[in-house]
């Protein structure tokens, strides 16, 4: 075909009518009217482009779609990224990212079936029955059965293993159904137990060759296999061997959403110091834990700082066994009374934490948390001091330390007050030894290493008065911390209390399936423990969670442990699309 008949069809298949009128009209302008007239078209051809335009985008809406990188810091080097002996925040976060459970927590903190395709739980809340999804598999496509799961919970019991877990599983017999199918049994009901099924499941067929001995020492251990919603593409490690990088990719095969985010990078710092250093440096883009007196040193550009109720609280715990000023009950409520938790929770922790009047963590239930008074440090410092001053206790002018007869012999107002080196743990002793003092007591303080606290100090019970942080968890179960069979260790009785009623709301509270008398018991058991003050509580602290601006959809919820804050993972994302409304399920 010739030049001149391409032209000609072109003209045929595009001609626009009545084009050689308006060429000739057009042709008829003067300058002036060409002019006025191609900026009118002009403006007419925009202002169409311009309402389809906002038409569509109308219609438009984002999604997420998979891609991305978050790289998160974290203190610590990872050693053991094993639900079975997970001890440190690093081994804990990676673990909850590689492993799955029969069960999972969702944002609500609620427990929905993970591996298990159905639990069936008796009508005495004795026996749960786990029954495995068909489709469920470990990150080397192997299924997962229910000897994986009896394999898991064999090495958390065994004692040779000595995972920090096997308090959980004292008293619960397992038996194996069928290939898919394991049935729990439990001594007495135990409303929580729902919770222990969320424990990561190992799989047998690459653990079982390992004995006992070795299983700390295990490679899996730092290069695990599992089947949660995440599966390890590479590691690096220092000139030590010792892991520093992770990088993780999301396992196409787990059950329920696959994440968005396709590459989860963790980078591993010695100190929190060095976590802030490399954050400012850019190296990192988010991190978690971090301290209220280190935001201040955050240099915070294009991130948000997310925080969270931990089910935590802080408290000084009396060893009445021990002491004998703190056996004087006035001597334990003028303490009480004159604590400043608002000033702690408002200064020491740049009100990240409430102030709260019993056990029980603030949220948890609304009269939980400390009431708003009015009444200034002073003020009660004043009632403090009456409390004291009406119980028989006098000013020596020497020694400026309040003195009380008993007998023949004369007490004074002193004790020691033990606790960890972490610096918040620090500020807060010295504010109460500062506050304390102003009674008329001489406190001294004793600050231990978190290793030597816990050997030297708190098992043995060990000290006059103890400020500690107690992981009370998000089923609320208060037994171990205040029944009387759990004074001793490895109970967490820590301030050795004994009351037959206060035994009995706890008995009825862990065993109640009904949340409501649940509540009605653990309210009559903090007014009951609230007349023996053995404990003046403090606060429960908030979660941090520094994250970038392009990290979305990140709900933390209330949290039991900071690595609950994976829970909704799945959701989080970076990369969007936009696709019209109509196309959206």
């Amino acid at each position: 075909m010739r030049y001149k008949e391409i032209q000609a069809l072109l003209r045929r298949r595009f001609n626009i009518p009545k084009e050689y009128a308006i060429r000739r009209a057009i042709n008829s302008f003067t300058h002036a009217e060409k002019t006025v007239f191609y900026f009118f078209t002009t403006l007419f051809i925009l202002s169409g482009v311009s309402l389809v335009w906002n038409v569509s985008e109308a219609y438009l809406t984002s999604v997420p779609i998979k891609g991305g990188t978050l790289i998160e810091g974290v203190v610590g080097n990872p050693r053991f990224i094993n639900p079975v002996l997970a001890l440190s925040e690093a081994d804990k976060n990676l673990t909850t990212l590689v492993y799955s459970g029969p069960v999972r927590l969702n944002a609500k903190g609620e427990a929905e079936n993970d591996l298990a395709a159905e639990i069936s739980i008796s009508d005495d809340k004795k026996v749960y029955t786990v029954t495995l999804d068909d489709n469920a598999l470990f990150h080397d496509s192997t299924p997962v059965t229910a000897d994986d799961i009896i394999f898991t919970i064999g090495k958390i019991i065994d004692p040779i293993i000595k995972s920090p877990k096997r308090g959980n599983w004292e008293g619960v017999t397992m038996e194996k159904v069928d290939d898919r199918t394991v049935k729990f049994t439990l001594k007495k009901a135990y409303t929580p137990f729902i919770y222990n099924l969320t424990t990561g499941i190992l799989p047998k067929h690459i653990w079982k060759n390992v004995s006992d001995d070795e299983f700390s020492f295990s490679q899996f251990n730092t290069l695990p296999v599992g089947s949660g919603p995440y599966q390890v593409e590479r590691v690096e490690r220092n000139q030590g061997g010792i892991p520093d990088y992770y990088k993780f990719k999301p396992f196409k095969d787990t059950l329920g959403q696959e994440p968005y985010i396709k590459n989860l990078v963790f980078r591993f710092y010695p100190s929190e110091a060095s976590l802030v250093e490399a954050y400012n440096k850019g190296d990192v883009e988010s991190l978690s834990g971090i301290s209220p007196e280190k935001l201040s040193t955050l240099h915070i550009k294009g991130g948000n700082i997310i925080q969270s109720p931990l089910p935590r609280i802080f408290a000084v715990f009396f060893n009445q066994s021990k002491s004998k000023v703190l056996l004087q009950k006035e001597v334990r409520q003028a303490l009480n009374e004159s604590a400043p938790k608002e000033y702690i929770v408002t200064t020491i922790l740049g009100g990240y934490g409430t102030s709260i009047e019993g056990p029980l963590p603030a949220g948890v239930y609304s009269w939980a948390a400390a009431s708003t008074a009015s009444s200034t440090d002073e003020e009660n410092v004043t009632r403090a001091k009456e409390i004291l001053l009406k119980a028989g206790w006098k000013l020596n002018e020497s020694t400026r330390i309040l003195e009380k007869k008993l007998g023949k012999d004369t007490m004074s107002l002193s004790f020691s007050i033990s606790t960890g080196d972490a610096p918040e743990l620090r500020k807060v002793a010295e504010e109460l030894v500062n506050t304390w003092s102003k009674l008329g007591a001489k406190i001294e303080l004793l600050v231990f290493e978190t290793g030597e606290l816990n050997q030297s100090v708190i098992r043995p019970r060990h000290f006059d008065a103890l400020l500690f942080g107690e992981v009370v968890g998000r089923d609320t179960d208060l037994y171990p911390f205040w029944h009387s069979s759990q004074r001793n260790d490895p109970g967490l009785n820590i301030a050795l209390y004994a009351n037959p009623r206060t035994d009995k709301f706890l008995e009825e509270a862990r065993s109640s399936n009904d949340s409501v008398a649940a509540e009605k018991s653990y309210k009559a058991f903090q007014a009951e423990l609230g007349k023996d003050v053995p404990a003046v509580f403090l606060y429960s602290p908030s979660f941090l969670y520094l994250v970038p601006d392009k990290l979305k959809a990140v709900t933390l919820g209330s949290l039991a442990v900071s690595q609950d804050r994976f829970i909704s993972i799945r959701n989080w994302y970076i990369e969007t699309d936009k696709i019209w409304q109509i196309f959206l399920n």
